[in-house]
């Protein structure tokens, strides 16, 4: 099955592009694995995302991560956003043991990308609720389940460039 390429070598998670993602989540699903899927920009990966991820696998499946674009990242977050590229951030999180495959999705939200693939779960953090994840209805509109994992939403890629700056100075 083809995959993008990430420059990652090795790593123990593929990155695949949008038609061989749909393909790998549709082999899954015929052996009757559970779809997860977990998305966000992961630009400093800290300590949260960790406990985001690791709970969102613990919903029992594959888990799938959605990364957002630099285009996106820079339109959500702002100049100087994202620290790191999409080919890194896609690299570190697919290195994690958890992570059974990664994507970079380049639309504002993540409502196309659970469009094609239909996770059974789609794993949100604890800055969310079932009621104001905004993916809510393409989530619903096909019978999945919105899940909220991970700890209290304590930490931030944000926080942490802005206390670095305010290091610097």
């Amino acid at each position: 099955m083809p995959s993008v390429n990430c420059n990652m070598s090795p790593a123990p998670a593929p990155c695949f592009d949008r038609n061989s993602l749909v393909t790998f989540v549709d082999s899954q699903r015929k052996e009757g694995i559970k779809i997860i899927l977990a998305n966000g920009c992961f630009d400093i990966l800290h300590a949260g995302h960790i406990r985001y991820l690791a709970g969102a696998k613990e919903l029992g499946g594959v888990l799938i991560v959605g990364i957002n674009s630099d285009r996106q990242v820079r339109a959500l977050k702002g100049k100087g956003r994202p620290a790191l590229p999409e080919k890194e951030r896609a690299e570190v999180i697919a290195a994690l043991r958890f992570v059974d495959a990664v994507t970079v999705f380049d639309e504002p939200t993540v409502d196309e990308l659970i469009t094609a693939i239909k996770p059974d779960f789609h794993a949100k953090g604890t800055d969310y609720t079932t009621d104001t994840v905004p993916e809510r209805e393409a989530v619903r509109s096909y019978g999945g389940t919105v899940a909220i994992v991970g700890d209290p939403k304590d930490h931030s890629s944000s926080d942490i460039i802005r206390e670095i700056s305010v290091r610097e100075k």
